[in-house]
């Protein structure tokens, strides 16, 4: 499961290209189905084609569910060695008791130095990318973690601006950006702006180029009121902010067309005339997204030096220890972040 462009509404298998490091896979809270859906993943490794990689975190969090062979390490170099036989595994700190479903504070410290230490690999260089395992928010917070999610701590740990980045969901048949992401419904209008929009607008151009090799992306807006505003009848966001950044971002040489009606850009004729959609709020993104690909949809950073990727789920503790999970989202992953590396080896 190697993914290039999207083409007429499907993604393509990535050529073979040249090698990269391992990839590093923070487990996430030990307590989630993270380190099971990681688990799971190595033992898919050959048939989803997936590039080396290495988990980072408490190995008794694997070790709770699941029954196959781990093989320590402390150099990510090694991962290659032991890829083909054991999952490869950077210890962190042991994190207390772990009962499956059972979330502590032991844990999310776990969890956060796992990320901590997973992004630092793949900032130097020596981890080909970053995949993040599923955190809770909650526990995190408890142990005074003061950023909305990973996303805004790892690009403070790449020197980004959390205003320069951008959350691009994929599947195999769409990319969607919500141009506004955890903020209340009733407050979208309010933040909505023409610069917020020309620069989410930036990002995403230079993420497809750089991170799928897409020489020219076609980019389509969604209209923020039903049926793009209707003139005006239904709302004026669409001829006050969403017109005037498109007229911007044509003039910049931008492929970009819209403002759309959101209820009709995502059937499948329409999603083959685009690269990916800007939408301007949360669920106008998701709910296509993860009606088309629940199972397997991806969380992706832009903007940020490293490439990072994450299943597009939570922690699921109801189900942690169960063996309930399904890896499929984290095997996605995976194979995103692999096939994105790749790209941006290759010679520009």
């Amino acid at each position: 499961m190697r993914w290039s462009t999207i083409d007429e509404g499907a993604m393509s298998p990535a050529p073979a290209g040249p090698a990269i490091a391992p990839l590093a896979v923070a487990l996430g809270d030990p307590a989630g189905i993270g380190p099971e859906i990681v688990a799971r993943a190595w033992a898919a490794r050959a048939a989803h084609g997936l590039r080396p990689f290495f988990a980072v975190g408490d190995i008794r969090s694997i070790e709770a569910v699941w029954d196959g062979p781990i093989a320590r390490i402390f150099d990510p170099a090694e991962a290659a060695t032991h890829f083909a036989d054991a999952l490869p595994l950077i210890q962190v700190e042991d994190a207390g008791p772990i009962v499956p479903g059972e979330p502590n504070m032991a844990g999310a410290r776990c969890s956060l130095d796992a990320l901590e230490l997973a992004v630092g690999l793949a900032r130097s260089g020596v981890a080909g990318g970053l995949v993040t395992g599923p955190v809770s928010k909650a526990q995190l917070y408890s142990i005074g973690f003061n950023h909305p999610g990973q996303t805004e701590f790892v690009a403070e740990r790449c020197g980004v601006s959390r205003d320069n980045v951008v959350m691009m969901l994929a599947g195999p048949t769409l990319r969607a950006v919500p141009i506004t992401t955890h903020v209340a419904l009733r407050d979208v209008a309010r933040l909505l702006s023409v610069d917020l929009i020309v620069a989410k607008a930036r990002t995403t151009e230079r993420g497809l180029i750089r991170n799928f090799g897409i020489e020219r992306p076609r980019l389509a807006m969604a209209g923020f009121n039903p049926h793009a505003g209707e003139s005006g009848a239904l709302g004026r966001e669409e001829i006050d902010i969403i017109a005037p950044a498109l007229e911007l971002l044509r003039a910049e040489g931008m492929n970009i067309i819209g403002p759309l009606a959101a209820d009709t850009m995502f059937h499948p004729r329409a999603r083959a005339e685009y690269d990916a959609a800007l939408c301007l709020y949360h669920d106008q993104a998701l709910i296509p997204l993860k009606t088309l690909h629940f199972d397997e949809g991806v969380n992706m950073t832009l903007g940020l030096p490293i490439v990072r990727t994450a299943p597009d789920h939570g922690t699921a503790f109801a189900i942690a220890g169960k063996n309930k999970a399904e890896p499929g989202a984290m095997i996605a992953a995976i194979a995103l972040a692999g096939s994105c590396a790749e790209t941006r080896c290759q010679p520009s």
